[in-house]
């Protein structure tokens, strides 16, 4: 009796909790529906919905070319991100090189590092090599910062790997590039999947960043959208909202089609045995 009074506590709990999250996003949804008239009105619920503010900030402005370039900016961070955190993992983890766990401490370290205390360095040296205003000048330090988390999921998903599947494929002439590719790689999948997803989601949300380094309206990002919709005299936070929704479908749904393989990477290599 007591298991099923915790069960309906916790699921009560959880229940809780889960409609207060919602709550921002069904503000965001719900202002996005309202008309200009509506915007302000002392009402729980939009009035009179409307998809106009949706139809305006798609047919206006530049919001196809700032997705474009969120994609352009997401797919090369995340490719970059895989590749590089791939082989480090696998140097640490296997290769035995020297002064390995120094480089892990090294890795670990830089995740206590707040993106705030690093965005000035990050400006300076970007202008200084006249990169900013460029594809690589965004990709290139949302790739450096997504490294350390990275670095410690697929290492530890490495450990867990039996040494014994690497010996036999090197008694049989693989390199270690082959090893890497075709027998560690398939087994790590789902934390690269982990990887991948919250780089993605890290990529596709950076506002500071990419405020300061692209300047240009022809390359500024998704998240720098809403700046043209709002000012010290907005009246019609519709659109605002509007442009809000659409930034965050993007992360939903890819996050809903790969949840399964998140949460399975996330758990790959946290339990010896």
């Amino acid at each position: 009796m007591s298991e099923r009074r915790g069960r309906l506590i916790a699921g009560a709990v959880l229940t809780v909790a889960t409609a207060i999250s919602l709550v921002p996003t069904i503000y965001m949804i719900d202002m996005s529906l309202r008309t200009s008239d509506d915007s302000f009105a002392p009402v729980l619920f939009a009035a009179h919905p409307t998809l106009a503010n949706y139809v305006t900030v798609l047919h206006g402005g530049h919001l196809a070319r700032f997705f474009a370039n969120s994609v352009i900016v997401a797919a090369g961070t995340v490719s970059l991100t895989l590749i590089a955190v791939t082989g480090l993992a696998f140097a640490i983890s296997r290769l035995k090189i020297r002064f390995g766990h120094l480089m892990l401490l090294a890795v670990v370290s830089a995740l206590l590092l707040p993106l705030a205390s690093l965005l000035i360095p990050i400006t300076v040296l970007l202008r200084e090599l006249h990169m900013t205003n460029s594809w690589f000048g965004l990709i290139g330090p949302e790739t450096a910062l997504g490294i350390p988390f990275g670095t410690v999921i697929v290492k530890g998903a490495m450990d867990e790997i039996p040494v014994a599947l690497e010996e036999a494929a090197v008694i049989d002439g693989a390199g270690s590039f082959t090893v890497l590719w075709r027998i560690v790689v398939p087994l790590i999948r789902p934390s690269l999947i982990v990887v991948a997803v919250w780089q993605f989601l890290f990529s596709w949300n950076e506002f500071f960043l990419a405020l300061v380094v692209m300047t240009r309206n022809s390359l500024k990002t998704l998240p720098l959208a809403p700046l043209y919709y709002e000012g010290p005299y907005m009246t019609d936070p519709g659109k605002l909202f509007a442009v809000l929704t659409l930034i965050a479908v993007v992360p939903m749904v890819v996050y809903l089609i790969l949840q399964r393989w998140f949460v399975a990477g996330l758990l790959a290599g946290s339990v010896k045995g």
